[in-house]
């Protein structure tokens, strides 16, 4: 599976950006699509995921309420609608996916994924 990421920009503080993840084809049934991502000299952490299998969506605390990730099965491509940016939310954002389901308390570690996208700048200006 080939993941890529695409969408990131500037964007000034409390603007939106909308990042895409196309998949070279349709991923393994019941497999989630996450986001993650990665600041300078910061670890890599969970920004987002839906879990096909049960079609819930999951959320870090940071960003709930000002993200959205939904998926297009027709285009085999996730989303992540990001409104209200903020600084803080400058990283390298990745997209990542799995083959089959995963345990609900595992979806948001980053090594529960099997395969990730190349990474898209968002960068939010104060």
């Amino acid at each position: 599976v080939q993941l890529q990421a695409f969408g990131g920009g500037l964007v000034q503080a409390g603007g939106s950006l909308r990042l895409s993840c196309a998949s070279s084809q349709r991923t393994s049934n019941g497999a989630p699509m996450g986001w993650f991502r990665q600041a300078p000299e910061k670890e890599r952490e969970f920004v987002a995921a839906i879990d096909t299998w049960t079609k819930r969506t999951h959320y870090a605390d940071s960003v709930k309420g000002r993200f959205t990730v939904s998926r297009d099965n027709a285009k085999n491509t996730v989303y992540l609608q990001m409104n209200s940016l903020k600084p803080a939310d400058t990283a390298v954002y990745f997209c990542a996916t799995r083959d089959g389901r995963i345990v609900t308390s595992y979806i948001n570690r980053a090594e529960a994924y099997d395969y990730w996208g190349q990474g898209t700048q968002v960068t939010v200006s104060s």
